[in-house]
């Protein structure tokens, strides 16, 4: 199990530990070759339910780039799946489901199933397996918001604007809240189910909460999302897309003025000091490094980096990350390059303390 000083857990906790923990979204998967080795011939969510398969692939980033924390590997429909839902991940495509929820009876039936009864056992034995070899380097556990697995659900696989759901909310205000309620219940399970076997903090994934306007993301999704992980008993990391225009709502507020979220990730748009001045001195900040610039010339990505961690130090700790997931093209080696830049500016702050 992690200790309460790992770095990643300690600035949760508001702390600002001697070295600036590092992890990567999607450092798990498509850019490791030894990833792309393991998976041949079998299908995405059939490796996320393989206890076996989905902790070696949670651990190989961990053991190649010396990151500060593991992610578990997993699919944001997993436990649609593992609810009953026919749903499949078509490469190239994304997730795609057999019947669209999209009427009052599509989700009252959908409903009726009992999120709390997940069949969650592959899903523990994973975690057990990860955390056992981690020791004391913690593993986050994952799942996806809300209103990301409405979108998926309403539209029946992926899409730019998430028309039909944005729809929904308007036109059928009791409908989208009873199943925005039932999902977040379903990843609450699915969060619990890691947390209970091991995993030491918990990320929320909002994927496509940036095409909402504020109100409508305060009015009928934060609290969806405050509902899957307040007091779910491990530390919260929430993330969203191009969430900068209600970037202050994602710390999930509850009614006693505190927020569900100890850290709220932030994409590649906005810069750290200006996060951090919204989010306020009670949050930590995750992120923000461009993705993009994980293929540009060393001097180009060590300049970015660098002002990254600048940055970060405005707010009460910083958790380096991407300002999304890694993508598929980036060479292994520029993302353990990262995490020894991170240990160099590290030292160097240390040294300039002691000779002021």
């Amino acid at each position: 199990m992690a200790l309460p000083d790992a770095p990643l857990l300690r600035a949760l906790a508001g702390d600002r530990p001697d070295r600036t923990p590092v992890w990567f979204m999607r450092q798990a998967g498509r850019s490791l070759p030894e990833y792309r080795e393991l998976r041949v011939g079998t299908r995405m969510l059939d490796a996320c339910l393989t206890p076996e398969l989905a902790a070696e692939i949670t651990l190989q980033p961990v053991r190649r780039h010396g990151v500060d924390a593991g992610i578990f590997f997993s699919d944001i429909v997993v436990p649609l799946r593992l609810a009953g839902v026919e749903v499949e991940i078509e490469p190239g495509r994304g997730p795609v489901f057999a019947d669209p929820v999209r009427t009052a009876d599509d989700v009252a039936r959908l409903t009726a199933i009992d999120p709390e009864a997940l069949d969650t056992p592959a899903i523990a034995e994973a975690v057990r397996i990860v955390t056992a070899e981690l020791g004391e380097t913690p593993l986050i556990g994952f799942a996806g918001a809300p209103f990301t697995l409405a979108a998926y659900l309403v539209e029946g696989g992926p899409s730019k604007e998430h028309l039909r759901a944005r729809a929904m909310m308007h036109a059928d205000p009791e409908s989208w809240n009873r199943l925005a309620g039932w999902l977040a219940r379903l990843s609450r399970t699915f969060l619990s189910a890691q947390r209970d076997a091991g995993a030491a903090a918990v990320q929320l994934f909002d994927s496509w909460a940036g095409s909402l306007a504020p109100e409508d993301y305060r009015t009928f999704v934060a609290p969806h999302s405050a509902a899957a992980v307040r007091g779910i008993g491990a530390p919260v990391i929430h993330f969203g897309v191009g969430t900068g225009p209600f970037l202050g709502d994602m710390r999930l507020i509850g009614a006693d003025g505190a927020p569900a979220a100890d850290a709220v990730g932030v994409d590649w748009r906005m810069p750290l000091d200006t996060a951090a001045g919204i989010l306020g001195p009670d949050v930590t900040v995750q992120g923000n490094i461009d993705p993009a610039l994980l293929t540009a010339p060393w001097p180009v990505l060590e300049e970015q980096v660098r002002e990254v961690l600048r940055r970060g130090r405005s707010a009460r700790a910083h958790i380096l990350n991407l300002g999304h997931g890694v993508p598929p093209e980036t060479d292994p080696a520029v993302l353990t390059r990262i995490v020894e830049l991170a240990r160099t500016v590290d030292a160097e702050n240390a040294a300039e303390a002691e000779r002021s």
